[in-house]
C-alpha cells in the first residue's frame, strides 16, 4: 500500500507538476485528522519517509502519576498493560519514547490498518482537496505572471442570454464578459482570439480573472507582438488612446535616426499593422509620430486631417486651424478625431477653420 501511495505521488509531481513536498504535508495532515477522528483530543504525529517509502502514526501521552485527561496522559502501569495487551494480540509495538519517568513524553505506533472507513473517507477527501487547492494556487499564478498581458484563447462557449462568452486560456476557463467585447464583434466557438488580462482575484473555486478586448494596452502588446523593432527597443510606444471598436490612435518613436517607426509600426504593404486591424475586428488604427515639439505632434495627432497652423495658447491648451474642406475630418465623427488627438498629446484642441 505504500509504494502504491508514494508511486501516486510521482505521478502527481510528474503529471500535474504537484511537488511532493506539498503533498506529503497535506497527506500528514490528513492522516492526523483521520486519527483524531478516531481517538478523539489525542495528540497524532504522523511520519512520512518518502527515501524508505514508509508511512508511520505515532500518539503521544504524556506519563503522569495520576490521569486527568485520558486522551492525552497516561500512567506508568498502564503503558505495562498497554504494552502487554498489544503483544498477547500480536501486535508488534513499536515506540519511539526511551524514558519513562514521570513528565516525559510516550509516543506509540499506532495501527493504521485498523482505521475505520469514516476515517480513512476522511482522509481521503483532505487530500483531493489539497489537490485541488494547488491546482487553484498554480493557476491563479499563472494568471498573476500574465497580468498585463495579451493571451491566447479559444472561444468554447457562447451565452445567448447575456452575450457573455467562455474561452479557454491555456490554464483555465474563463469568461469574457459582453460588456469587455469590442462593440460589433460577433464571436462564435472554437475563435481564436487576443484577450488582455486586467485583474486576478482566487475565489472558491478557483481563479477569477478579468478579461477584456476593450483595453488600450490590448493594441500595445498587439504591436510589440508585430513589430520586431518595438521588441528590440529601437521603436517605442509613446501613448495609445482607443475608442474600442471604432478608432485608436498610437503614437511612437525610433531611438535610432535610420529606422522609420511608424513604417516599422505599418510593415511591407501593411502587413504588421493589418495583423493588428484583424485581430481587433477590423477597428481602424492611426500610428503617429511622436514629437516633442507639441506643434508637430498636435499636427500629426490630428491626422488624417491636414493642418494648416498650431498655437500653443498655454500650458495645456492649443488652437488648431484647418481648411474649411478639413474641419469635418480633423474633428471627425461625433469629435472622435479631435477627441482621440487630444487625449493623446495630453493638450485641449480648439479646430477653427481657416
Amino acid at each position: 500500500m505504500n509504494n502504491e501511495f508514494f508511486e501516486a505521488l510521482e505521478i502527481l509531481e510528474r503529471e500535474r507538476h504537484i511537488p511532493r513536498e506539498y503533498m506529503i504535508e497535506k497527506v500528514q495532515a490528513a492522516l492526523a485528522a483521520a486519527c483524531k477522528k478516531e481517538y478523539g483530543a489525542a495528540e497524532i504525529t504522523v511520519v512520512i519517509d518518502p527515501d524508505k517509502r514508509d508511512i508511520k502514526v505515532y500518539r503521544k501521552y504524556k506519563i503522569v502519576a495520576f490521569v486527568e485527561d485520558p486522551n492525552t496522559e497516561i500512567t506508568k502501569e498502564q503503558i505495562e498493560a498497554l504494552e502487554a495487551e498489544r503483544k498477547a494480540a500480536g501486535i508488534k509495538h513499536k515506540t519511539r519514547s526511551r524514558k519513562r519517568s514521570i513528565g516525559a513524553d510516550y509516543e506509540y505506533e499506532l495501527q493504521t490498518k485498523a482505521f475505520r472507513r469514516l476515517s480513512a473517507q476522511n482522509a481521503k477527501q483532505v487530500i483531493i482537496q489539497a489537490i485541488r487547492e494547488f491546482e487553484k494556487l498554480r493557476q491563479v499564478r499563472e494568471y498573476e505572471e500574465k497580468k498585463g498581458e495579451i493571451m491566447s484563447a479559444i472561444v468554447v462557449r457562447v451565452e445567448d442570454s447575456t452575450g457573455n462568452v467562455v474561452v479557454d486560456t491555456g490554464i483555465s476557463q474563463a469568461v469574457l464578459l459582453k460588456s469587455e467585447q469590442i462593440p460589433g464583434e460577433v464571436l462564435r466557438v472554437d475563435d481564436r482570439i487576443k484577450v488582455y488580462a486586467l485583474q486576478v482575484n482566487s475565489g472558491d473555486k478557483g481563479p477569477v480573472v478579468s478579461l477584456t478586448r476593450l483595453h488600450p494596452d490590448l493594441v500595445k502588446r498587439l504591436f510589440e507582438a508585430e513589430v520586431p523593432e518595438i521588441q528590440e527597443g529601437t521603436v517605442v510606444i509613446k501613448n495609445v488612446c482607443r475608442e474600442a471598436g471604432s478608432r485608436t490612435k498610437i503614437a511612437v518613436y525610433s531611438r535610432d535616426p535610420s529606422v522609420d517607426a511608424v513604417g516599422a509600426c505599418i510593415g511591407n504593404r501593411g502587413s504588421r499593422i493589418n495583423a493588428v486591424v484583424n485581430e481587433l475586428n477590423g477597428e481602424k488604427i492611426d500610428v503617429i509620430p511622436y514629437n516633442d515639439d507639441p506643434y508637430e505632434y498636435i499636427k500629426s495627432a490630428l491626422l488624417p486631417a491636414t493642418v494648416i497652423s498650431v498655437d500653443i495658447e498655454n500650458e495645456r491648451s492649443a488652437r488648431v486651424i484647418v481648411s474649411a474642406d478639413q474641419l469635418s475630418l480633423a474633428i471627425g465623427k461625433q469629435g472622435q478625431n479631435a477627441r482621440l488627438a487630444a487625449r493623446l498629446t495630453g493638450y485641449k484642441i480648439d479646430i477653427k477653420s481657416e
